[in-house]
């Protein structure tokens, strides 16, 4: 008999970090360890690729950051960085009002009705992000999150006849040295897909297979993506496009990141916009919670008006009075409030 893979109850919350979560560059506290001036360190990023052009060379500006830390290493400045010290470092980004307890209040919420309990409706939240994995997983926010996509780097890469070994030497003084896994604003829609296929719970379901809408494991119209700018147009647009709820925030003090929303808003690119303050009660909470209840009810309804479609009547007697005809009648479900 046929069934489908995934019962589609569930809901998902897709973050960006660096300046949704937090309200600045999550590579702040690294810089500070080292003494690396950032500002510095990030004009000179933002320089690269037209430096390299000069030379004749051709560099995708999203991988710029990440190879400039790799020679920050091997010259010197941050030497004897590694994933250890990335974790730590990620121990001391702050994070925006209401954050981290946003993310367990709102689990609760599908699951304050009865009805949101009889279909078993769960909320998750992911971060999507083009900083540094590690660094996440360091953070506050790291035990509330149900999956981590970022940037991440190889420690002590596999040197050439590695595969004719049988023993690799332990190196004590492990530093960064490849790029393992980068993030960027396109590749977040990836991410994006792989959180809708389930490929991130299993793995037998590849990204690029083709998988039928009500085999999915999160519709796209049961995700709400919330970033903090242009740069995050491509992700919007996927699950905007799907059916989905896409939301920008700024930072209250920096007028231009409330005029960058505004205009987000106005090119239909996002459906609100709010402060990043996620304390209970909040505008940017407020309206989280309208949208999820709006999903919930959406599964609820979907899944009842499948039960009714999907199953017949019962049999009934001939020839019976109006009051047993009434009393035989199915009792009118509750659950569409």
């Amino acid at each position: 008999m046929a069934s489908t893979l995934f019962t589609q109850n569930i809901i998902a919350c897709i973050w960006d970090f660096d300046k949704t979560l937090i309200p600045a560059y999550m590579q702040a506290p690294l810089f500070r360890r080292y003494g690396v001036d950032e500002a510095t360190f990030w004009a000179e990023t933002n320089a690269l690729a037209e430096n390299y052009k000069r030379r004749g060379y051709h560099i995708a500006p999203e991988i710029s950051y990440l190879n400039h830390l790799l020679t920050y290493v091997l010259a010197g400045p941050m030497a004897g960085l590694n994933n250890r010290i990335l974790r730590e470092s990620g121990t001391e980004i702050q994070l925006y009002p209401g954050l981290p307890k946003f993310f367990e209040q709102s689990r609760a919420w599908v699951k304050v009705r009865p009805e949101y309990a009889k279909h078993e409706i769960v909320l998750e939240h992911y971060v999507v992000s083009t900083g540094l994995a590690e660094m996440v997983r360091g953070s506050a926010i790291a035990p509330f999150v149900d999956g981590i996509w970022a940037c991440e780097f190889i420690e002590s890469p596999l040197q050439p006849g590695f595969l004719r070994q049988k023993e690799f030497a332990l190196d004590a003084a492990a530093e960064i040295a490849q790029i393992g896994v980068m993030i960027d604003n396109t590749t977040k829609t990836r991410a994006i897909f792989e959180i809708n296929k389930g490929t991130n719970k299993n793995p037998a379901i590849d990204v690029n297979a083709k998988v039928a809408p009500e085999d999915r494991r999160i519709p796209l119209q049961n995700m709400i993506y919330i970033a903090d700018g242009p740069s995050d147009v491509p992700s919007f647009s996927v699950v905007k496009k799907g059916g989905g709820k896409t939301y920008a925030v700024y930072n209250p003090a920096v007028r231009a990141e409330f005029e960058q929303n505004d205009r987000l808003r106005h090119t239909g690119r996002i459906d609100h916009y709010g402060p990043a303050d996620y304390t209970e009660g909040s505008a940017t909470a407020n309206w989280l919670h309208l949208q999820i209840e709006k999903i919930c009810d959406g599964i609820v309804a979907g899944r009842e008006s499948a039960v009714s479609s999907r199953v017949s009547r019962p049999p009934r007697h001939l020839n019976v009075s109006p009051e047993e005809e009434a009393a035989q009648q199915p009792k009118q479900s509750t659950f569409l409030e």
